[in-house]
């Protein structure tokens, strides 16, 4: 594998802690699964209720957040194979 191919998720990521910032957790910190599962679960145009301590405590749910959530559990669950 060239150095190419190897790194090239870097560049199809557009703005780096986008989706923490929308969510209101430092981008230092992970982002919780479970809120993750509930974004993507969750129809756009609702409102969902953070389970967890971190962040804000209701999220409207947009069509980008939707796309973010969906990509940053896809990317946790390629990490882990």
């Amino acid at each position: 594998m060239g150095k190419r191919r190897k790194k090239w998720i870097q560049k199809a990521i557009k703005r780096p802690g986008a989706l923490s910032r929308q969510l209101g957790i430092p981008v230092e910190e992970n982002i919780p699964v479970t809120l993750l599962r509930r974004i993507a679960r969750t129809p756009i145009g609702e409102t969902v209720r953070n389970p967890t301590k971190k962040g804000k405590r209701r999220i409207k749910v947009t069509r980008l957040l939707k796309k973010r959530a969906v990509l940053a559990l896809t990317l946790k669950e390629l990490r882990r194979r």
